[in-house]
């Protein structure tokens, strides 16, 4: 007697397919990491919010270089920004003359408009667009280092320049060399502001810290 074999058995090509489809399932589910960013979301429920004064300063310091910034951009377009004839044509901002102060412009902005990050959100989980720390929680601790190195930094830099009306303008016209040192006065004002948010976004992360995921 001839048994006859089951109709439902699966013809072996489309068994292949099947299990092809199965293996590459897991490695595409793999590509996105749901734990990072759930974690990065509940950081940055769980941080309590800043305090007003905070978000104040933050914004201040956003914009202490603006001025310098903008008259550095002056000097390139060709306003002589202060400068003598003589003393203008002496710097030399014609040419490749005028990448180092357009370079030191957007550079110094970019940095001051970080300081907003210690007051929002995206400062303690950068969105996921951001690359590789994006949809993560940020460690908080390496936060606070970079931007209290940052502001002794800046108070180097900046603060000899509330000094400026002391040192001789022998390049600039008198009333030149007065108002330059008013555009550049903000910037000594940038290493006390970014001081102060850092201790608040320190102090903030202290007190969630009990209730914080452990940065990956």
């Amino acid at each position: 007697m001839t048994l006859t074999q089951p109709a439902a058995e699966t013809a072996p090509g489309a068994t292949a397919e099947t299990a092809e489809t199965a293996e590459t399932a897991p490695a595409t589910a793999a590509s996105v990491d749901p734990t990072a960013t759930a974690g990065a979301t509940r950081l940055a429920a769980t941080v309590p919010a800043p305090p007003r004064w905070a978000v104040r300063a933050a914004h201040v310091a956003a914009v202490t270089a603006l001025p310098a910034g903008l008259w550095r951009l002056g000097l390139v377009a060709g306003w002589h920004g202060g400068y003598t004839e003589a003393g203008y044509h002496a710097m030399g901002f014609g040419g490749w003359g005028s990448v180092w102060p357009v370079f030191l412009s957007l550079f110094t902005e970019a940095l001051a408009l970080l300081t907003l990050g210690l007051v929002r959100p995206w400062g303690t989980a950068p969105p996921r667009w951001v690359p590789f720390v994006g949809g993560r929680p940020v460690n908080p601790r390496a936060v606070v280092l970079a931007a209290s190195l940052g502001a002794a930094g800046l108070a180097v830099l900046w603060t000899p320049f509330a000094g400026w009306w002391a040192l001789p303008g022998t390049d600039m016209t008198p009333l030149g060399h007065v108002l330059v040192g008013f555009l550049y006065l903000p910037t000594v004002a940038w290493a006390p502001l970014l001081a102060a948010v850092t201790l608040s976004y320190h102090r903030r992360h202290r007190a969630a810290a009990p209730t914080l995921p452990r940065p990956a």
